[in-house]
């Protein structure tokens, strides 16, 4: 995976918040999506989906998001249909003045992502990517204005 999350070292995680307090755990936890196994990740993803997709974001969701877009695009990451859902939780459940339009942003960012994902030879990623894509096509809410 060699360049995988590499970005993440450029963040500086402690300074960021998330639903249950400090970020600086957020790396780790991402990297056990990228190469842990299977339970491993699954944890992973249901611990971020805590912190950064509950019903408020905070900064730390902003920063996370580019590197699940990363991870869903990485074929070797267990769970990648997983990462996708997550994504859609963020913005389907994701609410915060401050934090919203950019988190919200982040995730239509990776539109052509999820396009190339929705051929992809794996059928959960497919469906998620599917899912997200719609979830992306149809998002409408107060932080982010319409195009």
């Amino acid at each position: 995976m060699g360049t995988v999350l590499q970005g993440m070292r450029h963040v500086q995680w402690h300074e960021l918040r998330h639903a249950q307090g400090s970020a600086s755990q957020v790396p780790g936890t991402l990297s056990r999506i990228a190469w842990g196994d299977a339970e491993s990740a699954e944890d992973a993803l249901s611990d971020l989906r805590a912190w950064i997709a509950a019903m408020a974001v905070f900064d730390a969701t902003v920063a996370t998001v580019p590197f699940l877009w990363e991870l869903a695009a990485v074929e070797t990451v267990r769970d990648r249909a997983g990462v996708l859902g997550l994504l859609r939780a963020v913005l389907a459940h994701a609410h915060h003045p401050e934090w919203a339009g950019d988190a919200h942003r982040a995730v239509l960012a990776g539109r052509q992502t999820a396009e190339r994902l929705a051929t992809d030879g794996d059928p959960a990623v497919r469906k998620a990517a599917g899912q997200l894509l719609a979830a992306l096509g149809g998002h409408v809410c107060e932080t982010c204005p319409p195009e």
